[in-house]
C-alpha cells in the first residue's frame, strides 16, 4: 500500500493548528497542485473543453489534505455558522473534515448531507445526518464551476427549515457563484480560487 506520508504537509492536528492562515493556504494549493490538479485536454460535464481538470476529491480524501481543508475552512466560517453539509458526493468529504476539525478546535458543527432524489423508504426526504429547523449552516462542494451544486443543495436545506449563511468550495473555477451567492444575500468564501492555482475562471 502507497505511503499517505508527505513530508511537505502537516500529518497532525496538532502542528496544522499551529500554522496561520496564509501558510494554510499555500499548503493547501501546494496539496491541490500536487494530489488533484492535471494539466492537458479535457471535456468538463458541460461540455466544453479545458487544458486543466481539478479533482478536489483527491485532496479532501488524503489525510494530510483533510487537515489543511478542515482547519482552514473552520478558520474561514461566521461565528454563527452552526452546522456544514451540501450535495453529496461533491460536500460530503470537504463537510466531514470540516465537522470533526471544528469539534477538536472547540467549536462543534453538524453535519449532513443532501440526497441528489428523494429516498423512497425509512425515513424518506433529500436530508441525511443532522439539519436542524432555524439552524444556519454552511453549504459546502469540493469544486464550483457554475453553482448548480451549490444552490441546489441551498434550496433544499432552505426548504427543510435552515438558514443557509455562508457558502464554500475547496476550489472555485467558475468564479460565477459569488455574485450568485451575493445576489441572495449569503457570504461566499471559495478556499483557494482558478486564479491562485494559475488559470482562467471558466464558469461564464
Amino acid at each position: 500500500m502507497a505511503s499517505m506520508h508527505d513530508g511537505d504537509f502537516p500529518d497532525s492536528y496538532v502542528e496544522v493548528a499551529s500554522l496561520d492562515e496564509s501558510t494554510l493556504k499555500e499548503l493547501l494549493i501546494k496539496h491541490l497542485d500536487r494530489y488533484s490538479l492535471r494539466r492537458g485536454d479535457f471535456t468538463l460535464k458541460s461540455g466544453r473543453k479545458s487544458s486543466w481538470f481539478i479533482d478536489s476529491k483527491a485532496t479532501a480524501c488524503h489525510p494530510q489534505g483533510m487537515l489543511l481543508v478542515g482547519e482552514l475552512l473552520t478558520r474561514r466560517l461566521p461565528v454563527d455558522v452552526e452546522g456544514i453539509g451540501g450535495l453529496t458526493m461533491g460536500a460530503d468529504p470537504v463537510a466531514f473534515s470540516a465537522g470533526a476539525i471544528s469539534t477538536v478546535a472547540g467549536r462543534p458543527l453538524f453535519t449532513f448531507s443532501v440526497r441528489k432524489s428523494v429516498k423512497d423508504h425509512g425515513g424518506g426526504g433529500r436530508i441525511a445526518g443532522l439539519l436542524p429547523v432555524e439552524s444556519r449552516v454552511c453549504i459546502c462542494e469540493d469544486t464550483v464551476t457554475r453553482g448548480t451544486s451549490i444552490f441546489e443543495a441551498v434550496d433544499v436545506a432552505e426548504a427543510s427549515g435552515a438558514k443557509v449563511s455562508f457558502v464554500t468550495a475547496i476550489v472555485d473555477r467558475g468564479g460565477t457563484v459569488g455574485a450568485m451567492c451575493q445576489a441572495r444575500d449569503i457570504e461566499y468564501s471559495p478556499l483557494v480560487t482558478a486564479l491562485e492555482l494559475g488559470f482562467e475562471y471558466e464558469g461564464s
